[in-house]
């Protein structure tokens, strides 16, 4: 039972890593798409996003991508003993995994464009802040659509 939970927790990691490479797709593609990674790295660093390396910023990026894969299975984890079992998505309850799944999207938009954007410093924050948040919120939506596909998918037989 433990090393299952083990297996499940690591493979939700290793999700949450996908879904946050899957998401630079959409950064990649808007004005100030990569900006989130800069600004929680140099939030991190306690330093200005310009100071911040892109290896460092991707580090950043992809790490809280691991992170929220963890919080995903804690969340999942959390909910599933507690709804009843109706349809499965692979190994999974799919009303736990929409709602973890829902919930860890959650968490990182707010905690992002909440917490850590007010504290990237005055240029970011008051001149751009309403277009990061914007386009935060829709490379939030691409993880999170990741992770409903990739999870059912890696977690399959558990």
């Amino acid at each position: 039972m433990l090393g299952e939970a083990l297996t499940f927790v690591g493979l939700s990691a290793v999700s949450g890593f996908v879904a946050a490479v899957a998401m630079t797709v959409p950064m990649a593609t808007q004005e100030d798409g990569y900006t989130p990674a800069y600004i929680a790295a140099a939030t991190l660093r306690r330093t200005t996003p310009e100071e911040v390396s892109t290896v460092v910023a991707r580090l950043v990026h992809y790490g809280a991508g691991v992170v929220s894969g963890v919080l995903y299975a804690a969340a999942y984890a959390a909910l599933s003993p507690l709804l009843p079992s109706t349809a499965s998505a692979g190994s999974l309850d799919a009303l736990p995994h929409a709602l973890a799944t829902a919930a860890v999207v959650g968490f990182v938009y707010v905690f992002f464009a909440h917490f850590v954007l007010p504290r990237a410093g005055t240029g970011v924050h008051e001149e751009r802040s309403t277009a990061v948040r914007g386009q935060w919120l829709r490379s939030s939506l691409v993880f999170g659509a990741t992770l409903v596909v990739v999870l059912p998918l890696v977690t399959w037989g558990l």
